[in-house]
């Protein structure tokens, strides 16, 4: 499980950007994660609290906000969403497509009270 080492790294830069914006307390903490990373949602939900004992976010809510996985078909442009379509276009059932999102893993914004 990598997710711990992720969200470790994550907790390092969140609070360093606290420190920088000389914040005392964050409320809540949100991260966009593709549904195409090889980051699983679950278990950084499951690591987070191990990954924020003791340090400036302990106390801080996690939310997690999916990205849809969508491509573009090289054949007609649709666009579409790769899971749901089993990789497949929709429209021509081209199998040639680009990927225009779903592989992210962002923190997207930082809730201080």
């Amino acid at each position: 499980m990598h997710e711990l080492g992720i969200i470790a790294e994550v907790v390092r830069v969140v609070e360093n950007i606290a420190r920088e914006q000389q914040l005392t307390k964050v409320e809540t903490l949100v991260l966009q994660i593709g549904e195409l990373a090889s980051v699983v949602p679950y278990y950084v939900e499951q690591c987070y609290p191990a990954a924020v004992y003791g340090t400036l976010l302990e106390n801080t809510r996690l939310e997690i906000e999916i990205i849809p996985g969508n491509g573009r078909c090289c054949q007609c442009g649709k666009v579409f969403h790769v899971l749901e379509n089993l990789h497949k276009c929709p429209v021509c059932g081209s199998t040639s497509w680009e990927l225009l999102g779903g592989r992210e893993f962002m923190i997207k914004e930082i809730v201080a009270c």
